[in-house]
């Protein structure tokens, strides 16, 4: 919208100096088409006369008719006025009730609540937020005390059941207390299905009731004005708060939104008065709200999860990971809007901070550590682990006799001999010398113990050899060794006496 003065400027312009639309556009800082409206107004303002339409002669009757019946629809008055002779289409018939028909508004009365009495609550969608790699939907839970117009905001990434109940604690827990009556619009996390006046509340919203004593009300089906308060406070927040605002995290944002709450929502002018701010009427109708309970109604998420192979748990497209000796069990997830916490029947296993990007690995290092001490457990009680444990060169020297076309299964047997007869010391000594002489073969090492002068057979450890201890040895009787000697001693005395 230009000023007068600028029109009168425009028009001079381009009728006296015959300047063109872009030059006076670009000098005087305005939009082409503004300037084009400037020096054709009267041309397109002028009352340009009406053709004749084939709807004229059924003006009168399409008027009286709807004088008489204001919400007829337009398809049934086309049969009317078909039947009276009307040839044209059904398009240029909706025009001309559509102008013709009268407007009607229904009238409303101011309605008034007592101080700590009602609030009313609204879910407000705004736009799109990249966290990581995911695309989040920003959404606003808004409460408003219908007497005082005090406020309270929180913007969630999704408009779920959990965040709904979790809205009115916060909000509660700001006030010091809770209204009496709180009045929802028809939204499936207040209500559930409506059969005329019978409701069906959801569940959960029952026992956050229950637990504050406040009165769950929705609004009438197409009755937007009993809940304009919370819908203007909507608007505001949109007008006042969001345009122009720059966050970086969720965090950030409910902060400013909380400040600005205070030293902007909360320092306007109350409705009911001119002398008197939202916040001074709002001090005085906190003492009539229900007092505080005395602890807060748990709003987390809870989830029956499972691992079956790994040590991760999935949770909003996220994977938090548990001690691996949790793995296929059933575990529970308890989720807030900070935290994700599993717990192993009433024991709580794992606790992550929750996160809201998508594809991500929640770690806790204890847990992978214990899972790679399970692994080099493992692993040593295999023949190569046992090998590695005791000589750690004994890994290079199989990979060079792999490489030299050695069995690696032959050799590591024989080495695994080798460490059973000679000790670990022996063998570590063995190896080195082996890979020192460039002969990593298993037979190299053997021979090298045979020469080492400190080197000597261990006793046979028959804890490897189960085998061997269900051996049943039968002991002899020792006469038949005497017997033994004397056949020796008479032997060498025949022997004597021949010579």
């Amino acid at each position: 919208m230009i000023s007068p003065e600028t029109r009168a400027e425009i028009r001079r312009y381009f009728y006296a100096e015959h300047w063109k639309i872009g030059t006076i556009a670009r000098e005087l800082n305005v939009h082409p088409d503004a300037v084009r409206n400037a020096i054709e107004s009267e041309r397109f303002k002028s009352m340009q006369p009406l053709r004749a339409s084939v709807v004229d002669p059924y003006i009168e009757f399409i008027r009286d008719t709807l004088e008489r019946h204001p919400r007829l629809r337009s398809t049934r008055v086309y049969a009317m006025v078909r039947d009276r002779g009307y040839t044209g289409s059904v398009v240029q018939l909706r025009r001309a009730v559509g102008r013709l028909r009268p407007q009607i508004r229904e009238p409303f009365l101011k309605l008034h609540t007592f101080p700590g009495e009602q609030a009313q609550v609204d879910w407000a969608h705004f736009g799109y937020v990249m966290v990581g790699r995911a695309k989040r939907a920003l959404s606003c839970f808004v409460m408003t005390l219908s007497y005082s117009r005090a406020l309270y905001l929180e913007f969630f990434f999704d408009q779920t059941m959990e965040n709904f109940l979790r809205g009115h604690v916060h909000a509660f827990e700001a006030w010091s207390g809770q209204p009496r009556v709180i009045l929802y619009d028809n939204l499936k996390s207040a209500v559930l299905e409506r059969r005329g006046n019978q409701i069906l509340f959801h569940p959960r919203l029952l026992d956050l009731s229950a637990h504050y004593h406040f009165a769950p009300r929705p609004r009438q089906v197409r009755a937007g004005n009993q809940k304009g308060r919370v819908e203007r406070a909507i608007r505001y927040v949109r007008d006042s708060f969001w345009a122009g605002r720059a966050f970086t995290t969720l965090a950030d944002c409910n902060r400013q939104a909380l400040l600005w709450r205070d030293q902007v929502a909360h320092q306007r002018r109350w409705p009911g008065g001119d002398h008197h701010t939202v916040a001074d009427v709002f001090a005085e109708e906190q003492p009539r709200l229900m007092p505080a309970a005395l602890h807060p109604f748990s709003t987390d998420r809870i989830e029956t999860v499972c691992s079956h192979k790994t040590i991760y748990v999935r949770f909003d497209l996220n994977d938090y990971s548990i001690p691996p000796e949790a793995v296929g069990r059933q575990l529970t997830l308890l989720a807030s809007d900070t935290s994700v916490r599993i717990l192993d029947g009433s024991v709580e296993i794992a606790r992550h901070v929750r996160s809201y990007d998508r594809h991500q690995p929640v770690l806790d290092p204890a847990h992978q550590d214990a899972v790679l001490k399970i692994k080099r457990k493992a692993f040593h009680s295999t023949p190569v682990g046992r090998l590695e444990q005791a000589a750690p060169d004994s890994k290079t020297l199989l990979d060079l006799a792999f490489a030299q076309g050695e069995s690696a299964g032959s050799q590591t047997a024989h080495l695994m001999k080798l460490l059973d007869q000679y000790g670990a010391a022996a063998f570590r000594r063995a190896i080195a010398e082996a890979l020192q002489r460039n002969t990593p073969r298993a037979s190299s090492v053997a021979f090298l113990l045979r020469r080492q002068p400190r080197s000597t057979l261990l006793a046979v450890d028959l804890s490897r050899h189960p085998q061997a201890q269900s051996l049943d040895v039968r002991p002899h009787d020792l006469e038949t060794y005497d017997e033994l000697a004397r056949n020796k001693n008479n032997n060498a005395d025949d022997s004597n006496d021949e010579q």
